[in-house]
């Protein structure tokens, strides 16, 4: 049962300059991404630093407006609920309200997520004052569930985030997503600014509380080693497009487009010398977004780019059990 649906989804920045700050360019951060989630499933969305893939998790939450000014949502972003279907994308501060605690989001910093003068339980209960109607006992009580969900204790409620490790911060951002039992969670790179033997512990706890509570995750990253382990299905994204979008082991063993077939050679490998031989380095840098290049965004840097790959965007076709943006493959 699809529990969310992405269409056609456009995101642009605007670019000001001069002494009246008018808007001179615009960076299309997000360029047509279009994607459904199911109930319960995990899709995780990678790909380099920059290619517009917090921005779809921010977009999904909208929360984008009140980040920036000027900022130009367009498509849909359509929620299934108990009473129905909303378009999330049309909705302003006010009308989100009520669809907010089903939609909540991890963020990727542990360490700036967390407000500093507040306690571990005054973080944790926040979303319970906004969004509920419980008494300060049933706040409490639901925090303390919440922190031993997560692998803390309730003797930590009253601690500040300074006095946690950076895994230990993660988990308390974590508890704080759930309080108001979402359905969705997005997951920006939740794990990406943690050390690598408490990666797998955090990953860990995410897929446990998913098979507890039902969760359906949008999962954030630019490991593609971390999504998989996580992951039903990956989609990849390359400057504001998805290039690939299908089952996760499927793209893992066998990717078929030309950037995702680059990611997935970045990933290390436990025999270095094998590795090395199966790293592809692609020519060139990564374009200015400000100055897409025309039709397809990777032909600059494709090894199999055509004459023709500059005329059009390459969209979406169905090859191989899964959904590839380039018709030579």
């Amino acid at each position: 049962m699809k529990i969310l649906e992405v269409a056609n989804l456009r995101v642009s920045f605007p670019i000001t300059g001069g002494v009246f700050a008018r808007k001179v360019a615009e960076v299309r951060a997000v360029d047509g991404v279009s994607f459904e989630l199911e109930q319960g499933e995990t899709l995780g969305l990678v790909g380099e630093s920059g290619c517009g893939k917090s921005t779809v998790g921010r977009a999904i939450v909208n929360i984008l407006r009140a980040m920036v000014y000027g900022v130009e949502v367009s498509g849909s972003i359509v929620y299934h609920h108990g009473k129905g279907s909303v378009d999330l994308a049309q909705l302003g501060r006010e009308k989100m309200r009520p669809y907010r605690p089903d939609i909540q989001m991890i963020f990727q910093d542990p360490y700036s997520s967390l407000n500093p003068r507040m306690t571990v339980e005054q973080i944790v209960e926040e979303p319970l004052k906004i969004h509920t109607h419980s008494t300060s006992k049933e706040r409490k009580d639901r925090v303390n569930w919440l922190l031993g969900k997560v692998g803390l204790t309730s003797e930590q409620a009253n601690r500040y985030p300074h006095e946690f490790s950076g895994g230990q911060r993660q988990r308390i951002g974590i508890a704080r997503a759930l309080a108001t039992n979402p359905r969705i969670v997005i997951a920006d790179e939740p794990v990406s600014a943690l050390d690598v033997s408490i990666q797998a512990q955090v990953v860990n706890l995410m897929q446990d509380l998913q098979d507890e509570f039902g969760l359906s995750y949008i999962f954030i990253a630019h490991d593609l080693s971390v999504v998989r382990h996580i992951s039903d299905r990956i989609a990849v994204m390359y400057l504001g497009n998805l290039v690939e979008i299908g089952p996760g082991e499927s793209i893992y063993r066998n990717p078929m487009h030309p950037y995702s077939r680059a990611l997935l050679s970045a990933v290390p490998r436990p025999d270095p010398d094998g590795a090395r031989d199966r790293r592809i380095r692609l020519s060139g840098d990564v374009p200015n977004p400000i100055h897409k290049p025309s039709g397809c965004a990777f032909r600059t840097r494709c090894p199999i780019a055509k004459a023709s790959c500059a005329e059009d965007v390459p969209p979406l076709a169905f090859k191989d059990g899964r959904w590839v943006a380039c018709p030579w493959v």
